[in-house]
């Protein structure tokens, strides 16, 4: 952010550039804290391996193991596959494990299955062509196999990690709007978990929790639910990651799947948690840049950030490239088939009527209730769906916050969208 006058410059990020926005000296700055990135992230890795958190080394811990599977987060996370994965396969070969009995398994949940160049930029060619890696698919029931039953919701998760001898996490920690935080335990629980599964952790019911929410862990049934089901699929080691405003990797987290998590949560907090002291009557966020902005389905996490900091009756403004547009055939056919919150509660709350993504359309149609107006800057929405959910797209961002700022008291602008989360003192 640079200052000039009583003007300040800031960019939303947005696909893989950023919006310049000229805004008011009065406005208040969400941004996450400044977070040195590591000199040297391959060796941080390395000796995160040797040096885990409540861990022997995964070295020891890999001696003697038959096979390992390896469980990676999709393309919607910005996790750095590419200096995570070396290191980590080399050691499981060195300690024996040959490549040929190493899966990675990549944590789809109910998104789509990457592959291709896709799957390329996410691993590097080197990884794809010489090891084994598998999609997650949450509706072939030959992939899963019960091993819990949670308020009648058989709890079902992949095979490839449930018959591993050695089983090992990977992934991203950064603030998420049910299960407080990602990473850990949320790889297995719904990573890797079955659709029947799914319908209960999506369930109407407990997104509606009030604790299933960003940076909250104590009491929240999600994260709860999440660990009792790591505990009894197990564990060997995770190797979790915090990254910067700049994506490059500021901490590594190894070892148990609780201790190494929780270390790594209480660093995302300190840097990604920004105490206010009152509601705004205007948010100016983003949807995060690629890859999370690439469907509007993921623009509920930004707005569910921008409600909690919102008075009720506020306006929100975001932007979103959407180059993928709204999102899946099931997230498209419950916006377009939905006009108003209310149409959405009587039509989705109860649980046999559940349809695979509906739990982010619930998030949005939550802040469409609660704020005065939603304006929607992203070329990827077409004017009629964007019209249809009842929010108002927008051409110019500029114009649209010099208007709004001159009608709001107190206005917050977030960058990074859903990476920052305000927490009302």
């Amino acid at each position: 952010m640079e200052e000039k006058g009583n003007r300040i410059k800031t960019g939303l990020l947005y696909g893989e550039k950023r919006i310049d926005l000229k805004l008011p000296d009065s406005v208040v700055l969400l941004e996450m804290k400044d977070h040195e990135a590591l000199p040297d992230p391959n060796a941080a890795v390395q000796a995160a391996l040797e040096k885990p958190l409540e861990s022997p080394p995964l070295r020891d811990i890999a001696r003697g193991r038959k096979n390992a599977c390896v469980v990676i987060s999709d393309i919607t996370r910005p996790v750095p596959n590419r200096v995570i994965l070396p290191p980590l396969l080399e050691t499981l070969q060195k300690s024996g494990i040959r490549k040929d009995d190493i899966t990675i398994l990549i944590a789809n949940g109910m998104h789509r299955p990457n592959a291709g160049d896709e799957l390329e930029s996410m691993v590097g060619r080197e990884i794809m062509e010489h090891f084994r890696i598998v999609n997650h698919y949450c509706r072939k029931p030959e992939e899963y196999r019960k091993i819990d039953v949670i308020d009648g919701a058989p709890i079902e998760i992949n095979k490839h990690y449930l018959d591993a001898d050695l089983k090992i996490l990977t992934g991203l920690i950064e603030p998420h709007f049910y299960a407080g935080y990602s990473g850990g335990r949320k790889s297995i629980l719904p990573g890797i978990s079955s659709f029947e599964t799914m319908k209960f952790m999506h369930s109407y019911k407990m997104i509606d929790h009030p604790k299933v929410t960003n940076c909250v862990l104590d009491g929240n049934p999600f994260h709860e639910y999440g660990l009792r089901v790591a505990k009894l699929a197990r564990v060997d080691f995770i190797v979790n990651v915090v990254i910067n405003r700049e994506r490059r990797i500021a901490g590594v987290f190894s070892g148990h799947y609780q201790h190494a998590h929780l270390a790594g949560c209480d660093t995302v907090y300190e840097h990604s948690a920004v105490p206010i002291d009152e509601r705004m009557d205007l948010v100016i966020t983003s949807g995060g840049g690629y890859p999370l902005d690439a469907t509007f389905y993921q623009i509920s996490k930004a707005l569910i950030c921008a409600k909690n900091i919102l008075k009720k009756g506020g306006t929100i403004v975001v932007a979103c490239e959407c180059r993928e547009g709204l999102g899946s055939p099931e997230f498209c056919g419950i916006i377009r088939s939905v006009c108003t919150p209310k149409e959405f509660i009587d039509g989705y709350c109860d649980p046999s009527n559940f349809v695979i993504d509906q739990w982010c359309a619930q998030n949005i149609y939550q802040v469409l209730d609660y704020a005065g107006e939603v304006y929607v800057y992203s070329p990827g929405l077409s004017d009629d769906d964007v019209k249809n959910m009842g929010a108002i797209k927008i051409e110019d961002v500029q114009k649209t916050v010099d208007r709004l700022i001159g009608k709001s008291a107190r206005v917050a602008v977030v960058p990074e969208g859903p990476y920052v989360v305000g927490m009302i003192k």
